[in-house]
């Protein structure tokens, strides 16, 4: 098996693939933006938007997701670890939204609110259990 090493997974946190509303704000920013979780795991996110971040800025996120016939969220301090231009084609082939692709990477959550991304990520998006409480820094 040829190759099995460099092809192996590298993160310590599987991925799923997700299309998620993600609203942040640059620590220190009153201004919210809007951006897309492409993909999530929990200890990061991919995600896509028009404006141009530097790599190394902390952001105040809120991920939305649906849960029964409600909106919810769960929030997060993430670090940008990568960036890259990125641009998607219509049909055609034209162009038609340009911005940039992310890495982030989880540097605070609350308890419940990873509890909630977990949740989201195994597909459990309702449980008899109530998410704990308290605060978590990684």
């Amino acid at each position: 098996m040829e190759g099995s090493i460099t092809n192996r997974e590298k993160r310590r946190y599987p991925r799923v693939f997700i299309d998620l509303p993600l609203e942040y704000q640059d620590m220190g920013d009153s201004c919210l933006h809007g951006a897309i979780v492409v993909n999530a795991g929990e200890g990061g996110f991919l995600i896509e938007s028009i404006r141009g971040i530097p790599v190394g800025t902390e952001l105040s996120i809120t991920v939305l997701y649906p849960k029964g016939f409600t909106l919810v969220d769960f929030k997060a301090v993430a670090k940008i670890v990568w960036k890259k231009p990125y641009s998607k084609k219509d049909l055609k082939g034209d162009q038609c939204w340009g911005g940039y692709q992310y890495g982030l990477e989880v540097v605070q959550i609350s308890d419940e609110d990873r509890w909630k991304l977990t949740s989201l990520i195994e597909g459990r998006f309702e449980s008899e259990k109530n998410p704990p409480s308290q605060s978590h820094q990684l």
